[in-house]
């Protein structure tokens, strides 16, 4: 007699499929034990099963309290045992986690990002001394760097003026002894090194040479 060809469709779903099905019948087989004592010797069995199957987690701790947990988990929390460590609980598996506040901010310039906001707001709070003057000058050069990321050709150095000054409510002032902002070609420069600026069309000379009749 040959048995039916079975499906996985047509099984039972697995709760944790890394496991295989047949960690899971083993589980079962341990539910449906009625002999308390076999039942903790057979879930024991299990778990050594489980950490053969993880071999390389055996030094991590509280490796065993995870394999216990996913053990229970697995049982759909039928499992009547003598573990060492306690009995997961379903509700706070099943807890759903709280819904994150995004930002609702609607900036006027996106393209400075919210970094830019938080730290003209913390500048504004800074008495007057060089070190608010490097900040403030940080946060005008951080911002030419940025509108050449959205613009990638050209910016001057009054327009970042304006709009920190618009920004910070009339309350930032780059100090002049600290001027000028790094040049845009600077800026363009580093980001042409690292992969980021335009590419040239002008054939490369192994393709010109690649191209070139042979006879």
């Amino acid at each position: 007699m040959t048995s039916p060809l079975e499906y996985n469709t047509d099984r039972v779903p697995l709760i944790i499929p890394e496991y295989g099905r047949h960690i899971h019948q083993m589980i079962d087989q341990a539910v449906a034990e009625t002999d308390k004592e076999q039942r903790n010797k057979k879930a024991k069995a299990i778990i050594g099963v489980m950490g053969n199957l993880n071999p390389h987690l055996r030094d991590v701790p509280d490796f065993q309290h995870k394999l216990w947990d996913q053990l229970f988990i697995m049982s759909d929390f039928k499992l009547e045992v003598d573990a060492p460590f306690e009995k997961p609980q379903r509700e706070l598996l099943e807890q759903r986690p709280e819904r994150l506040d995004y930002p609702q901010n609607r900036q006027k310039y996106r393209f400075y990002g919210n970094n830019i906001n938080r730290m003209i707001e913390v500048a504004k709070n800074w008495e007057e001394s060089e070190l608010k003057d490097a900040l403030v000058f940080t946060i005008a050069n951080h911002m030419k760097k940025c509108f050449l990321n959205w613009n990638k050709d050209t910016v001057e150095d009054e327009v970042i003026f304006a709009h920190l000054k618009e920004l910070s409510q009339n309350a930032l002032v780059v100090n002049p002894k600290l001027l000028p902002l790094t040049s845009a070609a600077d800026f363009l420069k580093v980001k042409s090194k690292n992969g980021n600026g335009p590419k040239s069309n002008a054939p490369s000379k192994s393709r010109k040479r690649n191209n070139r009749k042979r006879y």
